[in-house]
């Protein structure tokens, strides 16, 4: 069976959607270079051009990987899985793209949470708390214009711990990301992830 790497001929001739097969995206994420910042739970990934997510689900399963792998307690583990999570970001043009995007990094954090944690072990906060941070993680808008598709700017969260069970939320436009610029300001001072 071969993969799909286009949707429709109309798509490729209007917005050069063409899809990454799975064996490209292995190859590119095993260069050492890259390697050694997939295996960092805080290294920071931006896919301008993330389609139904193929370099991102990939990222995010090497990271949960990774933090299954550190000598920490059950707790530790479950902000690690999240803290790898928040530092992978998305721009996607089309939104039916954007909708399997959020629908497989949900799916992916969740299949390796389940397979990670018994059932006395798994926390619903932490669920929540992932579900968040892709929803506001993952943006449908043009990476050129730097704008949704309503016309406004692409807004993206930074996840900045505070402790070991709260995170500031700090929110950045990506034009200010690309210009180097700063945040245009925190969504709330301290937003509770874990008990």
């Amino acid at each position: 069976m071969s993969e799909k790497i286009i949707k429709s001929v109309d798509r490729v001739k209007d917005i050069g959607e063409v899809f990454t097969p799975q064996k490209a995206v292995n190859f590119m994420l095993d260069q050492p270079e890259i390697k050694e910042k997939v295996e960092s739970l805080t290294a920071t990934f931006l896919e301008p051009s993330a389609g139904e997510g193929a370099f991102l689900v990939e990222i995010l399963r090497r990271k949960l990987n990774y933090a299954q792998k550190q000598n920490v307690s059950v707790k530790e583990m479950q902000n690690n899985f999240l803290l790898a999570l928040s530092s992978l970001y998305g721009i996607e043009l089309m939104e039916d793209n954007v909708e399997m995007l959020v629908i497989n990094m949900v799916n992916t954090f969740r299949d390796v949470y389940f397979n990670t944690f018994s059932h006395e072990d798994q926390n619903q906060k932490v669920l929540s708390s992932a579900n968040v941070i892709i929803s506001a993680n993952m943006a449908q808008g043009n990476a050129l214009t730097r704008k949704t598709a309503t016309g406004e700017p692409i807004i993206f969260s930074e996840w900045k711990p505070i402790g070991k069970t709260k995170v500031q939320r700090i929110e950045y436009t990506f034009d200010a990301i690309v210009e180097g610029e700063g945040p245009v300001g925190t969504v709330q001072n301290q937003y509770e992830q874990l008990d």
